[in-house]
């Protein structure tokens, strides 16, 4: 069902709130213990909240589509009196004394939250393996990641242990795992969406966004989250209802196929599975063309120097003194050594290896003598990179690509071998790089295992990939 089908269920009295919350925390008892995508669950406080909603429904008083609805929060996103771990050691024991506005909104409609889910630490990795709390497995093929780093989330989803969930997406860390976990996330336009009270990674390229089951679903949550916010700097004022309205006004749509991103790299098993469903779409009636995006081979590492760069600048303050778990480790230095010390044992045992990997990198690029020639180069890349997709929009209404290169792999395969872990991500870091809306959608299988197809837009024409992702949902 989807959320408006649920909805209407609830009004109708087909069920109650506290039968479909019920639902979902047994479905979470069944299988997280396979699963592992929670870090904390919150049953009991969902369970007073659906008992509120029902109250609700009895009085007939006005309910928000989402009211009812069970969802989970990635665990870099604020909720008030839940631990916030951001799948680190440093932030174990730290709980949210606020809401992030995207939460805020969420309980403002109504929905029912069930939990926090697990991520890569920092929301660095591509398979969430890199927490350090558990490794999340794929509802699919248990021996397999659910992708990363909203790993926990899309794989809560997939496993029916919540109905939505909220990601976030830095370098594909929403579309990534909807592919691999066969469900529908959209990384939103930059700025559409508050970051306020995301536990920032890169906070140039950092968006939260939904995971659901359909598009539909994931247009709905987007529609009550994608709010101007007067604490985000950055987040931009849009008029969503007139933007939803430009998909009827250009018939035929004309779809770009960037023959870069079909090249070396992609499996042919998802090749002939994208191929196929591009002839299918083609059919409708949609133009087919293709298109080139020159610079693409210079993304990833582009992407990689400003998001490490970014990176070690936001978690410089996890020092244990003014944020973090502090360490209690014996130390007989001087008092100014003391000091420093203590910042570097804690370092030292609350981050893991990816995080101190990427805050090493990042110092790198920034420091006297390599700062022109790493992160003001990737910065003037960044650049060409978004003309790119300027030149390609100025023929085409819409990119498709493949998400991933490969379905989920195996947990371990990738793990002592961070350069391929970081290829992962080769086909969804230009999007954040330039700032654009893409949506990764479920479009066909490899032996069980999902394959995603990406639709990327111009900047703010959310509504429009949503409009398109339902309309290919339906051919497909």
């Amino acid at each position: 069902m989807t959320i408006k089908q649920l909805h209407q269920g609830l009004l109708e009295k087909n069920f109650s709130c506290s039968q479909l919350c019920d639902f979902y925390c047994q479905r979470i008892s069944q299988s997280e213990k396979q699963i592992g995508a929670f870090l904390h669950i919150a049953q009991k406080e969902a369970q007073e909240q659906a008992k509120v909603i029902d109250e609700k429904i009895k009085n007939k008083e006005p309910l928000g589509v989402l009211a009812g609805i069970p969802c989970a929060i990635k665990d870099n996103i604020m909720v008030q009196a839940m631990p916030c771990t951001a799948g680190s050691r440093i932030l174990e024991n730290y709980r949210a004394v606020y809401d992030a506005t995207v939460v805020e909104l969420l309980k403002k409609e109504g929905a029912i939250i069930l939990g926090k889910t697990n991520l890569d630490e920092f929301a660095m990795g591509s398979s969430t393996e890199h927490s350090a709390f558990q490794i999340t497995r794929n509802p699919h093929d248990l021996s397999r990641v659910p992708g990363g780093s909203s790993g926990g989330s899309a794989a809560a989803v997939a496993a029916n242990e919540c109905h939505f969930a909220l990601g976030s997406d830095t370098g594909g860390s929403i579309r990534q795992p909807a592919s691999f976990c066969g469900i529908v996330g959209l990384k939103p336009t930059y700025g559409a969406v508050s970051r306020y009270g995301l536990i920032a990674f890169a906070s140039s390229l950092d968006q939260i966004g939904p995971l659901a089951k359909s598009v539909q679903d994931c247009e709905d949550i987007f529609k009550v989250i994608a709010v101007k916010d007067k604490k985000d700097a950055t987040n931009a004022p849009v008029d969503w209802a007139k933007r939803q309205q430009l998909h009827s006004k250009k018939e035929p749509i004309k779809i770009g196929i960037a023959k870069e991103f079909f090249g070396e790299g992609l499996s042919v098993q998802v090749k002939d599975v994208l191929e196929k469903a591009i002839q299918k779409i083609e059919k409708s009636g949609m133009e087919i063309e293709e298109i080139s995006l020159p610079n693409f081979s210079y993304a990833l590492a582009c992407y990689y120097i400003i998001a490490t760069s970014e990176a070690s600048a936001n978690l410089a303050r996890f020092d244990g003194i003014r944020y973090g778990k502090k360490s209690h480790s014996p130390n007989t230095t001087s008092h100014l050594n003391n000091l420093l010390n203590e910042y570097f044992q804690t370092r030292e045992e609350g981050f893991g290896d990816e995080v101190k990997r990427r805050i090493m990198l990042g110092i790198f690029c920034l420091s006297s003598g390599y700062y022109d020639e790493y992160y003001l180069k990737a910065q003037r890349a960044r650049e060409v990179i978004k003309k790119d997709f300027q030149k390609a929009f100025s023929r085409v209404d819409f990119i498709l690509t493949p998400t991933s290169p490969f379905p989920a792999f195996k947990i371990g395969e990738k793990i002592d071998d961070p350069l391929q872990m970081y290829l992962s991500d080769i086909y969804t870091v230009p999007v954040n790089l330039a700032g654009l809306p893409a949506l990764s959608m479920p479009t066909g299988t490899i032996e069980g295992l999902s394959v995603g197809m990406q639709i990327i837009g111009r900047q703010f024409s959310d509504m429009d990939i949503l409009h398109l992702g339902k309309t290919i949902e339906n051919i497909l």
